[in-house]
């Protein structure tokens, strides 16, 4: 799977996915419950790389002591809004607002969409930011209603 960044504004960023054929329903149902997924976790703060504690203590984690704290005393970092995923031919995209979730929301996505890739439906590209020359998003309605708004 290709990945490649284009020009992000992380509160008006589209994600597009280029299939190496029309996606079955099936296809369509994993795909849309990445996103969902994806979409829920950042929109509880679940993407926070201030608070990474598990992460930053190592391989051994056994008896770590763990702040309860650490999530108060770190910067919010919530998603706001998320659009209807979208098909055209062998394309996909979905619109979000990413808020103040940090980066590493993206390489968890990417992450989930290089193995959905590898077991369930092929993902040639993976596209975040930009616009597609021959899809534009002007043509969306998700300009003007978002599925989720906080």
């Amino acid at each position: 799977m290709e990945i490649q960044f284009r020009e992000i504004d992380p509160f008006n960023v589209w994600i597009w996915l280029k299939f190496s054929t029309i996606p079955s329903r099936q296809e369509r149902q994993y795909i849309e419950e990445v996103f969902d997924s994806w979409f829920y976790l950042g929109k509880l703060g679940g993407f926070n790389a201030e608070n990474l504690q598990v992460q930053e203590t190592g391989v051994n984690l056994s008896y770590m002591d763990y702040d309860s704290e650490g999530y108060d005393k770190s910067m919010l970092a919530l998603m706001h809004n998320m659009g209807e995923v979208e098909y055209e031919g062998t394309w996909a995209r979905c619109w979000f607002d990413l808020g103040t979730a940090d980066a590493i929301a993206l390489d968890i996505l990417i992450n989930a969409f290089q193995q959905l890739s590898a077991e369930y439906v092929t993902i040639e590209q993976l596209y975040i930011g930009g616009e597609n020359e021959d899809w534009p998003v002007e043509s969306s309605d998700n300009l003007n209603s978002f599925i989720y708004d906080n």
